[in-house]
């Protein structure tokens, strides 16, 4: 359940706030970043809906361990144009960083144990 308030509040975020993640799309996607913005809001609350549900807990968390691995590039963006800015921002846009290593493990054991309860 930890995982899903995660990827819920994650998702809800793009939408009250979404000029902070608008910055951090990679600058090689086409158009406008509001564009990729949304859409994966979208998908981290749909992706939050899956792994609370115990029916669909284990289908929904592979998808949630590959998005954590795709948004990763996002996360590159957001160390390179933080780079000259204050040591802390500097240690939160670098931190960023391996954090998605873990994240994708932890929903892969969500998958794994999903599978023992049912």
């Amino acid at each position: 359940m930890l995982l899903s308030g995660l990827l819920a509040a994650a998702g809800a975020a793009h939408f009250v706030a979404p000029k902070g993640f608008d910055a951090i799309v990679p600058k090689a996607l086409p158009g406008d970043p509001r564009r990729w913005t949304r859409p994966s809001g979208v998908e981290e609350v749909a992706l939050a809906a899956g792994v609370a549900q115990p029916r669909t807990r284990r289908l929904a968390a592979g998808p949630t361990g590959a998005f954590f691995v795709a948004v990763f590039p996002a996360d590159l963006q957001m160390a390179a144009d933080w780079r000259d800015r204050s040591p802390v921002r500097r240690a939160v846009a670098y931190g960023r960083l391996p954090l998605q290593v873990p994240l994708a493990l932890w929903a892969e054991s969500v998958r794994r144990g999903a599978g023992r309860a049912s």
